[in-house]
């Protein structure tokens, strides 16, 4: 398990937080996820044996935000 932080654009109220956190929790691997509209944040804790840090950001897209890893 390994927390990764992505920095995500597009976001504008905190219902685009809850959403993203919804898809986040459903992808097989992720066992927590904390997303926050002010901060254009989100911290995910990731079993990388089962998903990649490209694969949230996949997920992100699909949403219609942009999302990129933050070193």
């Amino acid at each position: 398990m390994t927390t990764h932080v992505f920095r995500i654009d597009g976001m504008h109220c905190g219902s685009c937080a809850l959403l993203i956190d919804d898809a986040l929790e459903d992808l097989p691997g992720v066992r927590a996820t904390q997303t926050s509209m002010k901060k254009a944040r989100s911290t995910v804790d990731l079993d990388l044996a089962v998903n990649t840090p490209e694969d949230v950001i996949a997920a992100i897209t699909e949403l219609g935000y942009t999302a990129a890893v933050v070193e």
